[in-house]
C-alpha cells in the first residue's frame, strides 16, 4: 500500500489523473469497489485514455465532497 500512496502522490505533483488502484487508493476504496461502481455508475467520473481508464483527481475530490454522510450512519442502522 506504501507504493500505492507514493504513486499518488508523486502522480498528484506530476499528472493529475490516477488509475484505478491509485485512484482506489486516493479515495480509500479497494480497487475491486471502485471497479463495480465504474460498472454501475456509482462512482467517480472517469476517462478512457485508449484502453486505460484514468481518473482526474479533482473530481475524486468532488466526488467525494458530495457524499456527506450523517454523524450516526456508520453504526449500521442500529440504534
Amino acid at each position: 500500500m506504501d507504493d500505492e500512496n507514493e504513486r499518488a502522490a508523486r502522480a498528484k505533483k506530476g499528472s493529475p489523473f490516477l488509475n484505478t488502484a491509485q485512484a482506489a487508493f486516493y479515495i480509500g476504496l479497494s480497487q475491486r469497489t471502485l471497479e463495480k461502481m465504474r460498472l454501475t455508475g456509482a462512482g467517480p467520473k472517469f476517462r478512457k485514455h485508449g484502453r486505460y481508464v484514468r481518473y482526474h483527481i479533482d473530481e475524486l475530490d468532488e466526488w467525494s465532497k458530495g457524499r456527506p454522510q450523517a454523524a450516526n450512519s456508520d453504526d449500521g442502522g442500529r440504534s
